[in-house]
């Protein structure tokens, strides 16, 4: 296979040949050198890059959309990094499954997240640009968050710094607050579903399992959502609202802080039993040096009844953010807790 970098100046002047228009050069996302691939492949197909080995894509055009490389995948469709040839930008293109394109209530589902997302403004919130279709192609267009997820962060750091998971709740928490004043519930809040962009500001996407908060409840239905950061009502179908998604939001927050999910079982019937059942342990049992009005806000998040926890997102919100300032004045002052989460308070005040 021949490779080039971006001189091509470095190669004879001659005609080119059949074997040379076969090719076609692109970037490849792990190493960034610019390689030629065999123009033969189809849309999306992959190959190896011959500078790192890592997987290259051929790209795919849907209208002004360039499909450049995929970031992730779930059960609806992938999603690639894409290039706007319109506006000029990066976007990211969420791309439906082939095979489920012509499953009514899955094409139902896929726009259903599409409106959800358009109806919401808000920092924290994925934006959603369009959704539209090209041939038998369903795709929505958002804008792009790769620079990892919370999931990826504890699993590379373990635990998460407590200043920056109190930064990360205080913003969804207000982003939730803003889905909840459109009558949107999320339902399904989990460290997958939160993104960082470039900037390191945290998006909530995926509002795929959202539903509004009139409407009617079907207690004979499959109760969707993840067992680890599912709530307790939900589980028993005894009603959900806004305070089922705070429950969902300090799990969350409690495994990127403690380093584990709430409640750990062998299966996932006895997580989800736990939920119900089992007495949370507060984080700074788990780990000592997580400060006290954090623990303490995280508890009371995540109680079993849902009217002993804060009863608008704004004192939720309210909450984490005096957890904060404690935790930086207990910095300023130099009484500060040992670890990891005073060494990132320390950054912080030198930004």
């Amino acid at each position: 296979m021949l490779v080039a970098d971006t001189d091509l100046g470095t190669f004879p002047r001659r005609p080119m040949s059949t074997a040379s228009k076969s090719l076609k050069m692109v970037t490849c996302p792990q190493c960034g050198a610019r390689v030629f691939i065999p123009g033969t492949l189809a849309p999306l197909e992959m190959t190896d890059c011959v500078k790192c080995g890592a997987s290259i894509m051929m790209p795919m055009q849907l209208r002004q959309f360039e499909l450049r490389a995929a970031i992730a995948s779930g059960g609806m469709g992938t999603v690639y990094r894409a290039w706007d040839n319109t506006l000029g930008r990066e976007v990211a293109v969420k791309l439906m499954k082939q095979e489920l394109v012509n499953d009514e209530d899955a094409v139902n589902a896929f726009a259903a997240e599409a409106r959800a997302c358009a109806q919401l403004n808000h920092t924290n919130i994925i934006n959603v640009y369009t959704f539209d279709q090209e041939g038998s192609y369903k795709y929505l267009v958002m804008e792009i968050a790769d620079a990892g997820s919370l999931d990826d962060r504890i699993e590379s750091q373990k635990r998460v710094s407590e200043l920056e998971v109190l930064d990360c709740g205080i913003k969804l928490a207000s982003a939730l607050g803003a889905a909840l004043r459109r009558g949107l519930l999320h339902l399904d809040i989990k460290p997958g579903n939160i993104l960082f962009n470039s900037e390191g500001e945290p998006k909530l996407v995926d509002f795929g399992l959202a539903r509004k908060t009139d409407a009617d409840k079907d207690y004979h239905a499959p109760v969707f959502g993840t067992p680890y950061y599912i709530a307790p009502e939900r589980v028993q179908q005894t009603g959900e609202s806004f305070l089922s998604d705070e429950y969902s939001l300090a799990g969350t927050l409690y495994h990127a802080l403690v380093g584990h999910v709430p409640f750990e079982a062998a299966t996932v019937e006895e997580v989800v039993a736990a939920q119900v059942h089992t007495d949370l342990t507060p984080p700074n049992q788990a780990v000592p040096e997580i400060t006290t009005p954090t623990s303490d806000t995280l508890v009371r998040a995540m109680a079993k009844n849902p009217a002993d926890r804060y009863q608008s997102y704004d004192e939720f919100r309210m909450a984490l953010e005096a957890s904060r300032s404690q935790l930086l004045i207990r910095t300023l002052t130099g009484n500060e807790p040992p670890g990891a989460a005073g060494a990132e308070t320390r950054r912080w005040w030198r930004r």
